[in-house]
């Protein structure tokens, strides 16, 4: 039997003690961080999609549920929080596109990581990569949750115990403010939706030191308890406690949605291996220097006639080296060979832009073509259809002519018998007369 209307999804504390990114080595804080991060990520994009805020809950309960069986080593935060927020648009028939939600979230990251802005281009193979990785990560989330995707929220439940309980509506306000709150962190995987919903509306009596009825208590009425109530709270006193969430490079996929050289996934840049070879010989040269001070102290003399002379048999062979070359040619030196190198790669750099360039024009040149061929085949069928209508008008109009002239026909031929008739017999009467 298959059940599609049912809410299941829940783990115990030692599940979520031992889940996938704590195996791999991401402590318990970096998870949390994580995880708001997620989920800020979600909350913010929904808002300038202007979705409304069913659709940013669903997303954030498949965020969590799906972090429960994957690590974040192994999936990006950042493209799993965009197919969330694509996927529960479509889950809760609010559809956006696809072009839509990746330029909100490059948006979005250039904004919270202090990237340089830039035009996100929907035409760039950066796009299609995207667009591809966020359909794949869509077929992961379905997948690892068996395309069971129904979701129970705790708001629908505030408004009915708050009324319930008889409290001002001044409160309902604030419980709907912590239920969003508590999206943020592992409650939906850990409580149904009334326990949360239960702890919300204490939290927020609380707050406003309104009294709640103890005698018998008010959260059996609900099917919650007390312990339930009192973990919830404590999770939200932790999450106000925390700082705001960034951003922590620990997957080892690449998962920025910018194109600019800064990149917060790419890992730590190694030490080059000339440097590091380099390093020790210099130490060497240091520890000889100091063992062969009093050798140089004794030969000062000679070192200053060689320093004297050294210039001038430099200058001697620059002078036969240009004698000895032809005119034609020149000769190559190490650090030209860099400026060279530079000049052609800097050439190259600009082709290549000149390339890409001519390239998008062609482009653009060719859609604007297929749009004037669309266009012309439009006005062509257009100009087809009213000239079917025109001979349709035409040969109607001739049908009625042609009906008028024998109408008119028959009504002679009617009256020219009538009046035949009549006057053969007033001849008759006459006769007979």
């Amino acid at each position: 039997m298959i059940y599609t209307a049912i809410d299941t999804f829940y783990l115990t504390d030692e599940q979520l003690k031992n889940s996938p990114s704590r195996r791999d080595g991401i402590d318990d804080a970096t998870e949390t961080t994580l995880q708001i991060y997620g989920c800020d990520f979600i909350q913010e994009s929904g808002i300038l999609l202007k979705l409304p805020q069913a659709v940013m809950a669903t997303g954030q309960v498949l965020f969590h549920r799906f972090y429960c069986k994957k690590s974040f080593a192994h999936y990006n935060v950042k493209r799993v929080a965009a197919s969330c927020v694509w996927l529960a648009s479509k889950l809760e028939e609010c559809p956006r596109k696809a072009r839509q939600v990746l330029t909100i979230f490059h948006r979005l990251e250039c904004r919270r990581e202090n990237l340089p802005i830039e035009h996100f281009d929907t035409n760039s193979k950066k796009y299609v990569e995207l667009k591809a990785d966020l359909v794949r990560t869509e077929r992961h989330l379905l997948k690892e949750m068996g395309f069971v995707c129904h979701v129970e929220h705790p708001h629908k439940f505030i408004s009915n115990y708050i009324a319930t309980l008889g409290m001002p509506d001044e409160l309902r306000q604030e419980a709907w403010n912590l239920a969003n709150d508590s999206l943020r962190t592992t409650l939906c995987v850990r409580f149904k939706s009334e326990v949360v919903a239960c702890g919300v509306v204490y939290a927020a009596a609380r707050r406003f030191q309104v009294p709640l009825p103890e005698n018998p208590p008010w959260w059996k009425a609900f099917d919650a308890d007390k312990a339930g109530i009192d973990e919830v709270c404590r999770v939200l006193a932790h999450l106000y406690s925390l700082p705001k969430a960034q951003y922590m490079p620990v997957c080892k996929e690449a998962g920025s949605f910018s194109t600019s050289n800064r990149s917060w996934d790419s890992p730590s840049q190694s030490v080059p291996k000339e440097v590091a070879s380099n390093g020790p010989s210099g130490n060497d040269d240091t520890s000889a220097t100091q063992k062969g001070a009093p050798a140089a102290a004794a030969g000062q003399e000679v070192g200053k006639d060689v320093a004297t002379r050294a210039p001038l048999e430099k200058a001697k062979s620059s002078e036969e080296s240009k004698s000895s070359f032809p005119e034609g040619e020149i000769r190559d030196e190490p650090g030209s060979k860099s400026i060279i190198v530079r000049k052609t790669e800097a050439g190259t750099g600009e082709k290549d832009k000149n390339k890409d360039r001519d390239r998008e024009r062609e482009r653009k040149k060719e859609r604007s073509k297929s749009w004037d061929r669309d266009r012309g085949r439009e006005r062509e069928r257009d100009d087809i259809e009213r000239e079917k209508d025109r001979a349709k008008g035409r040969s109607y109009h001739s049908r009625d002519k042609g009906r008028q002239e024998k109408s008119k026909r028959h009504s002679s031929g009617d009256r020219d018998y009538h009046s035949s008739s009549y006057s053969s017999r007033e001849k008759e009467r006459r006769r007979h007369h």
